[in-house]
């Protein structure tokens, strides 16, 4: 008996210092994701291109067949890309199409990029198609490569200020919607 309470004390001095342990690596890796997580952090995978990235040279075809070139976007055009698989996405895909809807240049004013799988992506590709010039490709498509798009939703505005294409604004906010009068 008397080498049986040491002993419980022992144990019980181990599992304190078991849990102090554990409490501190919880704290650690809390610090490392908040780190990995933070925009620019080591980890951080950049959403957008920076504003002044220039954009590669492309011809693709949009879902109504029209033929599109770099040289086809004028100073100001609303570029965006969306995945169907993105919660995000599906979040700001209507406000994208309200905002769009009432650009003064109407279709040319932006173009829409719809990056997935052609059944997933039929919804998106016909919602956007009503307002802008609409395109789907594969991931790794042609734009995403020339636009250097590396997350959903990605919204962008272009011009030539060097008279080359490039990004101009990088965090487009979409003007939020106006109640219309009856």
């Amino acid at each position: 008996m008397s080498v049986l309470i040491p002993l419980l004390l022992l144990v019980g001095a181990l599992c304190v210092l078991d849990l102090l342990l554990t409490l501190g690596v919880i704290r650690r890796l809390r610090e490392h994701s908040d780190l990995l997580a933070a925009p620019g952090g080591p980890g951080a995978v950049p959403v957008a291109p920076e504003v002044g990235t220039p954009i590669g040279e492309f011809s693709v075809e949009t879902t109504t067949g029209e033929r599109l070139t770099d040289a086809d976007l004028a100073e100001g055009t609303l570029v965006a890309f969306f995945s169907p698989t993105c919660g995000p996405c599906r979040t700001k895909l209507p406000k994208f199409v309200e905002h769009v809807a009432a650009l003064p240049r109407g279709r040319n004013g932006a173009l829409a990029v719809v990056v997935g799988e052609p059944e997933e992506s039929a919804d998106f590709v016909r919602r956007l198609s009503a307002v802008t010039r609409t395109l789907r490709e594969s991931s790794g498509g042609a734009l995403a490569g020339a636009f250097q798009a590396r997350a959903f939703p990605t919204l962008l505005t272009v011009g030539r200020p060097a008279g080359r294409l490039a990004v101009t604004a990088n965090d487009v906010a979409l003007a939020p919607s106006v109640p219309v009068a009856a």
